[in-house]
């Protein structure tokens, strides 16, 4: 990566160092190094992180198989599958978090169930985000969630700067 002078950031229209970084991390390779963009462009005792962490969802309409026949057996498994994915994100959440203490940036939690461009457009919106740094897209095959983040919906929706790790 190379480095942007300064006054070229003044220039762009970049607080910098930004003073609100919101960072999309949902534990893939893509978000480990969006994760490593986001701790190297941020100042220690300056820039407070936010990492979103987004629950998509596709889950929700979840029926499960045929051995899911009653309501109660549907509700049953439905909130199993939200409290594993809570848990999920906890971890997640907290493995972020000590990545970040680490590095001496603060960081604040946020978890959000939702349509991933639209959650982060709201978190940047809410955390007066200066800058946005996400992952790039998870090649087919990759573990993690099969949600996909709709880069239109999200370039047409943020106020802030994006930035895509590669």
């Amino acid at each position: 990566m190379s480095e942007i002078a300064a006054p070229e950031k003044r220039a762009a229209g970049l607080q910098w160092p930004p003073r609100t970084l919101l960072l999309a991390h949902h534990g893939t390779a893509g978000a480990e190094r969006a994760l490593e963009l986001a701790l190297s462009l941020a100042a220690p005792g300056t820039t407070r992180l936010l990492h979103l962490y987004v629950v998509p969802d596709f889950w929700g309409g979840m029926q499960g198989d045929d051995w899911l026949n009653n309501a109660w057996t549907r509700d049953a498994f439905a909130d199993h599958v939200e409290n594993q994915l809570a848990q999920e994100a906890r971890e997640r959440m907290g493995a972020v978090a000590s990545r970040c203490a680490s590095a001496g940036v603060g960081c604040t939690p946020i978890l959000r169930y939702g349509k991933p461009a639209g959650c982060l457009i709201a978190a940047a919106r809410e955390g007066g985000a200066d800058l946005v740094v996400i992952g790039p897209p998870r090649p087919k095959g990759e573990l993690g969630l099969r949600s996909r983040m709709d880069l239109e919906t999200l370039a047409r929706g943020l106020a802030a700067p994006l930035l895509i790790a590669r």
